[in-house]
């Protein structure tokens, strides 16, 4: 009897604890859709709620729907699907790899990306590099993501720290090599766009962007969050998943490939946003702790919510004029990551 009335307070609490975290969740999604809708209003052209309802419905007027249907809302649902590609990326990373500080970035698929996305910016013209800059992007992840798993392993076994390690060295070197571009090719396409690309921007997106980074988002998230459990078991160390009968290095390999293609995918069209894959993962993690069942999505509507804010702001600050959503995010990241590196990355 005593047995029992130990345990089922505790069932209780951790019940309470669950449901409150299912509501976070929620909150969360619903943050997105309100600032979402509050983002579609700012800019140059400041529309209020009501117009946006009844362009949105199809009964507002002529300019009001070219502006939210034609030029806001394509901009918003790629941004919405960046963020949410970075987080997932970002936490699927940091638990194959059981490294806090792992990213899209630290993997050197930012950097793969940008080197290869430049280099059809700087050769193609603009009506060419609306299909070719986030085909050569996503290419230049997959191909950064592979080398990296790649040299990774020895004796048929990656090894986390050379992971991140090996990442790294390769995103530095495709940093130099962006640069060496910069300064010393002669470019033939539009420079502008090639420098707001790198840094990060969601300007000029439309449905054709949506097209190209939806379909990624919306599989391959629900299977990352299918396989939440394993992620989960990865974080207890290589043992117990092999004790339990799976093939760790096939499911690993599994995982970071969604990881890449998330990321490559964000990355192709929305440029090298920074932080995003870092910060969401651990900010999710204080609010509904380590599980993959309700990390993923939490971390999904977090990053997603940073990129819609951060590209709103952008717009508001200085219109017409935009500052590129990847220097808030570099804003935001940088002293949260200098602050977990203080704390002794405790989240």
């Amino acid at each position: 009897m005593t047995v029992l009335t130990e345990v089922l307070p505790s069932a209780t609490i951790l019940r309470r604890v669950g449901y409150r975290r299912r509501l976070i969740v929620v909150g969360l999604l619903a943050l997105v859709v309100v600032a979402s809708v509050i983002s579609i209003g700012i800019g140059a052209v400041q529309i209020d709620l009501s117009r946006i309802l009844r362009a949105l419905t199809g009964t507002g007027t002529i300019a009001d729907h070219r502006i939210v249907i034609g030029f806001r809302l394509p901009r918003i649902l790629v941004g919405l699907c960046v963020g949410a590609g970075l987080a997932v990326s970002g936490v699927i990373l940091q638990a194959v790899t059981r490294n806090p500080l792992a990213s899209p970035a630290v993997i050197g698929v930012n950097g793969g990306a940008g080197l290869a996305a430049l280099l059809v910016l700087s050769f193609s013209s603009s009506a060419a590099a609306i299909w070719q800059v986030p085909a050569a992007a996503f290419a230049g992840a997959a191909v950064a993501g592979g080398t990296t798993y790649l040299l990774s392993r020895r004796d048929g076994i990656v090894n986390p720290g050379r992971l991140a390690l090996i990442g790294v060295a390769f995103g530095g070197l495709s940093l130099a090599l962006i640069q060496l571009i910069i300064v010393t090719t002669s470019f033939t396409g539009d420079v502008q766009a090639a420098l707001r690309w790198l840094t990060g921007s969601l300007w000029g997106r439309t449905w054709i962007h949506v097209e190209q980074v939806a379909p990624w988002t919306l599989v391959l998230i629900p299977l990352a969050w299918f396989l939440a459990d394993q992620l989960n078991l990865l974080g207890l160390g290589d043992d117990v998943p092999r004790a339990l009968g799976s093939r760790l290095e096939a499911l690993k390999l599994g995982l970071l490939a969604i990881a890449v293609a998330l990321a490559g995918s964000a990355v192709a069209v929305g440029g090298t946003i920074a932080f995003v894959g870092l910060l969401a993962p651990h900010l999710c993690r204080r609010l509904v702790g380590p599980g993959h069942r309700l990390l993923i999505p939490a971390s999904a509507c977090i990053g997603a919510l940073l990129v819609v804010v951060a590209d709103a702001l952008g717009r508001a600050i200085l219109p017409p004029a935009e500052i590129p959503v990847g220097l808030f995010t570099a804003v935001l990241g940088a002293p949260y990551f200098l602050l977990q590196l203080r704390k002794g990355l405790h989240a």
